[in-house]
């Protein structure tokens, strides 16, 4: 089933084999009717994953999924990025690594960039139930706009690098997650996959390249490493096909 969205501003071809969608995504949805049936409740899903994994193609495709088939709950997808601190706080304040000390915003995507408190304060909002309002990631301002949308659905995909992350003040978000995805994938590929998105920027591929390995390549090593297991643990291939995890890694 091929999809094509655009998704953070960015053109994106999505393509999930009959065979993904029968074995994972539609058990997936039923596993949340279900959950809400027996709750009665607003059902939040987090799906975690490194940079260039698929987890905003997949939140937003199951989304779809799940309004073509029909009679399931109504459904909604947000997004961590609209967490990120401020262009102006990432340009004023700093960050050290290997001895070198250089603004916050060079590393812009990595848990210190986030705004770890309000992002927390806002999740437990959702996970109540109640209608709230949710940020979004604006690339133009390079900046996020509170409130961009209203959460009101019954079933909620919340999408994130760092979702599952198993360091302080972030292992305390699963506690609202009624039900855990966690996507897999070999290093190379993701950074392969980041070089190209970086590209569509208009940059060129040295740059990209620079970038991605000082930057992006440390947040896929993280959450790769450093993340808790899930309830539904995936292995995206380089030909975009899913497998189960068999050790939760």
């Amino acid at each position: 089933m091929q999809m094509n969205m655009i998704i953070n501003g960015l053109p994106v071809e999505a393509n999930y084999s009959e065979e993904s969608i029968r074995e994972f995504f539609l058990p997936l949805l039923k596993r949340l009717a279900d959950l809400y049936k027996e709750k009665q409740a607003r059902i939040l899903c987090f799906i975690a994953a490194p940079p260039a994994a698929g987890k905003s193609t997949l939140a937003h495709f199951l989304k779809t999924l799940s309004t073509e088939i029909g009679g399931y709950p109504e459904t909604a997808v947000i997004g961590m990025d609209g967490f990120h601190r401020r262009q102006e706080y990432l340009l004023t304040h700093t960050e050290t690594r290997n001895g070198e000390t250089f603004p916050m915003v060079r590393v812009k995507g990595a848990p210190e960039t986030f705004d770890l408190e309000k992002l927390a304060e806002r999740t437990k909002a959702v996970a109540s139930g109640v209608e709230c309002g949710w940020p979004e990631y604006d690339r133009l301002l390079h900046n996020p706009v509170d409130d961009a949308i209203s959460v009101r659905a019954d079933i909620v995909f919340f999408e994130g690098n760092y979702l599952l992350l198993d360091q302080p003040g972030w292992r305390d978000l699963r506690q609202y997650a009624n039900y855990t995805v966690k996507i897999g994938a070999d290093p190379n590929m993701l950074r392969g996959r980041l070089i190209n998105r970086k590209m569509q920027t208009g940059v060129s591929y040295e740059y990209a390249a620079d970038f991605v390995d000082f930057s992006d390549m440390a947040n896929v090593r993280l959450c790769l490493e450093h993340s808790l297991p899930a309830e539904l643990n995936l292995i995206l291939d380089s030909k975009g096909r899913y497998s189960v995890s068999e050790n939760g890694e």
